[in-house]
């Protein structure tokens, strides 16, 4: 058991490594020696938990995408007797990474999705990670009843998060600031409850 428990932890601080390496240089900047080098663990210890470098992306990207899950869901559990319009307001701030604090985090994000586009572990990895947040979306706005009845729930959670995605990009380029784009999305999901509410 200690073993396993010491194997779970090395691979977490090699993702750790990965995402630093790919923040300062991009994906196409990490190599298995300079992630053993920022790990501080030998080469061998690399390749003992990951056998190939696309096996230890496709971790790393797992551990990211595990992060911002938490972190949306400690947001939603914060406030159990939030509105669903509310929850799904913390969600879709959490999933677009706009806080200065996940900057470096939105960077590496970002470099991922560009290699999936050549990678199918990455991609498969993405479309997994994409289809639980759709579904939280979906399910949260399902939950808003009357408000949004007239709403295709999966269309409009598809919506958010290409939104949030966008965002994210238009903020690390420096076309938008963080408060613009939380504003983008606020208005849009304040229209969006205006637009189904029954008329008064």
């Amino acid at each position: 058991m200690p073993k396993q428990v010491d194997h779970v932890s090395r691979r977490r601080l090699i993702a750790e490594a990965v995402c630093s390496l790919a923040d300062e240089r991009g994906l196409e900047g990490v190599t298995l020696r300079d992630v053993a080098a920022r790990a501080q663990v030998s080469m061998g210890a690399v390749q003992r938990c990951f056998r190939t470098k696309e096996e230890m992306l496709v971790f790393a990207l797992g551990h990211i995408s595990e992060r911002i899950n938490e972190r949306v869901q400690a947001r939603l559990v914060r406030s159990p007797a939030q509105s669903p319009g509310t929850a799904l307001g913390h969600a879709v701030t959490e999933v677009s990474l706009l806080r200065e604090e996940h900057r470096a985090e939105a960077r590496v994000w970002l470099a991922f999705v560009a290699q999936a586009a050549v990678s199918t572990p990455l991609a498969d990895t993405l479309k997994r990670n994409y289809a639980a947040l759709q579904e939280a979306f979906t399910s949260l706005i399902s939950e808003a009843g009357e408000a949004a009845a007239s709403l295709d729930p999966q269309r409009e959670a598809r919506t958010l998060l290409a939104l949030a995605d966008g965002l994210t990009t238009h903020v690390l380029i420096g076309h938008l600031t963080p408060q613009e784009a939380h504003d983008v999305f606020h208005t849009h999901l304040t229209t969006l409850w205006i637009a189904t509410a029954p008329a008064s």
